[in-house]
C-alpha cells in the first residue's frame, strides 16, 4: 500500500475529508520525492504535490502517488489548495498543528476560510512503522558507513585530529553514494569519549585512547545511525571492563526488542547490567531511539516510553558509559522490530577492535 493511501485511511478512521502536509519531512514520506518548499494537499480519494519552478520537472518523474501541480507567484500554493477545497465544499482541513508555528497556523486557517483540525498524529503514527522497502533504504545507507568506518579504521594513526576522522568518515560517506549526512558527525578521542555528543575537535589521538565514532548517512531520504568506539594502541585493564560492560549490555537490549515490548523495559534489559557492574550513575541517556526519515523518532527505548515497540519500528540500541576526566565508551546497532525478536540491520563487528 502507497503512502498516500496508508494516510487516506488515517483519516477516514479521524473523519477528516482532507489534510494538507506542510512539513519537510511528511511531503517527503507522502510523496517520495524531497523538497524544500511546497505542500501536499491528501483528500479522501485524491492528492496534489504542489510545488514551484525549481521541482516541477523532476516532481513530475518522481512522484507517482499524486497529481503535481505548478505553483507561481500569481499562484501560490495556497490559493491552489484553496480553490481545490472550495470545489469540493470543505469547510474543515486536518492541519500539521505540531510542526507549524502558532501564528502560521492561524494565518493560513484564515487564508484558506476553513477549520483546522489538529493532526499531526496522523503521519507521526504511520513513520513508526517501515515498510521493507523503508528498510532496505536504511540499511543501504548503513551499508555506506560501513564501508566508511572501514576505510576510516586504516587511517587512524597517533596525531590524526579528530576533526581529520570526521572528515575523513564523512568524504567516504558522500563519495559512497551517500545522499547526505544524516547529522553532525561526532568523533572524540581520549579524555573526549566522556562526552557522548562532544564535537569533532584538534585534539590529537596518542596511543592508548579510545576513539569513538557516531554518525550515519541517508539514501532515499532514510538515515542510519551506528557508533563504535575502538582503540589505539592499548587500552589499560579499566578499559577493557568498560568496554566489555557496554558491550554485554548491548547484548542485553538486543535480546530483548521484540514487538510488543515496552520501551523501558527494553531499555531496563541493559540498564541494569551496568549498574550492577557499578557504572549505573555514568550511562545517563536512553538505550535507543528509533530511526527513519528523521534521525530521531519515536517511539524510543528509554525509562520514559510506556508505549510497546510496534513491529515494523527500527530503534537503535546505543548503551554507554561515561566516566567524566577518563574516557568513555558507546556501542550502537539499529534494530528492525519483528514480532518474535529484532533483525540487527548493523553488520560492522562490535568487539573491541585495538589499532
Amino acid at each position: 500500500m502507497s503512502n498516500i493511501k496508508k494516510i487516506q485511511q488515517k483519516m477516514k478512521e479521524a473523519g477528516l475529508r482532507a489534510l494538507i502536509l506542510s512539513d519537510e519531512i511528511d511531503r517527503l514520506y507522502a510523496s517520495g520525492f524531497h523538497t524544500s518548499d511546497g505542500a501536499v494537499l491528501v483528500m479522501e480519494e485524491k492528492a496534489y504535490f504542489i510545488t514551484d519552478s525549481r521541482y516541477i520537472e523532476a516532481a513530475g518523474e518522481k512522484v507517482k502517488d499524486a497529481e503535481v501541480l505548478q505553483c507561481t507567484i500569481n499562484n501560490k500554493e495556497m490559493d491552489i489548495i484553496k480553490k481545490i477545497l472550495s470545489e469540493n465544499g470543505i469547510i474543515e482541513v486536518g492541519a500539521q498543528d505540531k510542526s507549524l508555528s502558532y501564528t502560521d497556523y492561524l494565518h493560513l486557517q484564515d487564508v484558506l476560510g476553513v477549520k483546522f483540525i489538529p493532526a499531526h498524529n496522523i503521519t507521526v503514527s504511520l513513520r513508526e512503522v517501515k515498510e521493507r522497502s523503508e528498510v532496505d533504504s536504511i540499511i543501504s545507507a548503513q551499508r555506506i558507513a560501513e564501508k566508511a568506518l572501514d576505510f576510516v579504521l586504516g587511517l587512524i594513526k597517533p596525531g590524526i585530529t579528530e576533526k581529520d576522522i570526521a572528515a575523513e568518515l564523512e568524504y567516504q560517506m558522500t563519495k559512497g553514494g551517500a545522499e547526505s549526512l544524516a547529522f553532525e558527525t561526532i568523533c572524540v578521542a581520549g579524555p573526549n569519549t566522556s562526552r557522548p555528543h562532544g564535537v569533532p575537535s584538534g585534539y590529537k589521538v596518542k596511543s592508548g585512547d579510545f576513539i569513538t565514532m557516531d554518525f550515519g548517512c541517508k539514501i532515499n531520504g532514510y538515515c542510519s545511525d551506528m557508533t563504535r568506539t575502538v582503540a589505539l594502541g592499548s587500552v589499560t585493564d579499566e578499559m577493557r571492563k568498560v568496554y566489555n560492560t557496554v558491550l554485554e549490555a548491548q547484548l542485553a537490549g538486543i535480546s530483548a526488542a521484540r514487538a510488543g515490548i515496552i520501551g523501558r523495559d527494553m531499555d531496563k534489559a541493559a540498564r541494569e547490567l551496568i549498574e550492577k557492574a557499578g557504572y549505573g550513575e555514568y550511562f545517563g541517556h536512553p538505550l535507543g531511539h528509533s530511526v527513519g526519515l528523521l534521525i530521531h523518532e519515536a517511539p524510543n527505548a528509554s525509562p520514559k516510553e510506556e508505549r510497546p515497540l510496534p513491529e515494523g519500528a527500527v530503534v537503535t540500541c546505543e548503551p554507554g558509559i561515561y566516566i567524566p576526566g577518563k574516557f568513555g565508551v558507546r556501542i550502537e546497532d539499529m534494530l528492525y522490530i519483528m514480532k518474535d525478536g529484532a533483525e540487527n540491520l548493523t553488520k560492522a563487528p562490535n568487539n573491541l577492535i585495538i589499532l
